[in-house]
């Protein structure tokens, strides 16, 4: 995975990067997590270890549950962008400060342990150090005390790392989301769903009450062990790349989709996204809490289609994907569009998607 250039200015404290300009689609298209690994897709827990590296036709991904990649700044540019105009995006109620300290400390041991060329934590008297060459941050602090992280464990880390974070508590036999960092949510609202039940903030999913899918992940998620990590993906289809699709900001976005099925179709190309989630379920040592990243991956449909096998299977998912389903992700009409430009751009044949994986 290309990483972004080591800065060198010992002295800066804060992500203010910017931008580095247009992604490469090769490096994007050779580290995307592809979703589909067979010819439909429905609600389920598809949960597996995490760490394994996955092989898809155009490379691979999943070495690390924290990915550094190609877009860092200009994704943590874009976060402090959104924290700075909704400070909301961030929460911690009091009882999840010790698991905010908790999940802090975990993720510099997860970046040191991936990127030992350029982050480290150590330790220093009766503190802790922490480097970050890539942003050109060290701090020392103690964990716990809140004089030597002001902006909070979650405020800290959080501006490092790609992934959203939200903290779940277990309590009363349920899963609760009493703390995270969310900035880059799909059609949904942290700031909505922050205190609430785990059964509950799934409430709206489509046939996953039925089939038992939510309580069965509750139950697993629940079992984990302190240290044990696992995986899922989950995905849906953005326009024009945006990673904030939140429901606070829908004015700014939901207008893409009429504007995209309104407009020329080869333009579809360069602005459908398809939009990956790389989820991981981590079980904090000391606070026993449940840390939940989240990992959004966009590929425009122009890149997808140079993986043949790729534009072929997700043609296939998206014609065979029930109404309901289709509506509750919020691509009924963008679906439309990005079939008919796979088909008259993309190269896609009828049954030619063997092995897209």
């Amino acid at each position: 995975m290309r990483l972004p250039p080591e800065r060198r200015d010992p002295g800066a404290r804060t992500v203010t990067a910017p931008a580095t300009g247009k992604a490469d689609h090769s490096v994007a298209v050779a580290g995307f997590p592809f979703p589909f690994p067979k010819e439909t897709y429905r609600y389920s827990t598809n949960v597996e270890p995490a760490s394994v590296p996955r092989p898809t036709a155009a490379g691979s991904w999943g070495e690390h549950p924290v990915d550094i990649d190609h877009a860092y700044r200009d994704e943590l540019a874009e976060r402090a962008r959104i924290l700075s105009a909704d400070p909301s995006r961030l929460q911690c109620l009091p009882h999840m400060v010790p698991a905010a300290w908790d999940a802090m400390f975990v993720l510099m041991e997860q970046l040191a342990d991936a990127y030992p060329q350029h982050m480290s934590l150590t330790r220093e008297g009766g503190g802790w150090h922490w480097h970050n060459g890539l942003l050109g941050i060290d701090r020392c602090f103690a964990v716990g005390e809140t004089s030597s992280m002001p902006e909070g464990p979650l405020g800290f880390i959080g501006q490092q790392l790609q992934e959203d974070i939200v903290l779940l508590e277990q309590r009363d036999g349920e899963l609760w989301a009493d703390a995270g960092l969310v900035t880059f949510a799909a059609d949904w609202s942290f700031g909505f769903d922050v205190g609430m039940s785990f059964l509950e903030i799934h409430g709206p999913v489509p046939r996953v009450h039925d089939e038992g899918v939510i309580p069965r992940a509750q139950a697993f998620l629940m079992r984990l062990e302190p240290g044990q990590s696992y995986r899922r993906t989950n995905w849906t289809l953005t326009v024009d790349g945006k990673l904030d699709t939140s429901t606070e900001t829908y004015p700014e976005w939901g207008p893409d989709r009429t504007t995209l099925v309104d407009g020329p179709l080869a333009a579809v190309g360069d602005r459908l996204h398809l939009r990956t989630e790389v989820q991981h379920l981590i079980r904090l040592p000391e606070s026993n809490a449940i840390m939940f990243l989240i990992r959004s991956y966009l590929l425009p449909f122009a890149a997808l289609a140079t993986v043949p096998e790729w534009a072929a299977r997700t043609a296939e998912v998206l014609e065979e994907l029930p109404a309901d389903m289709a509506e509750y992700k919020g691509v009924t009409r963008t679906r439309e569009a990005g079939i008919r430009w796979l088909r008259e751009y993309g190269g896609v044949c009828e049954g030619s998607a063997a092995g897209a994986a």
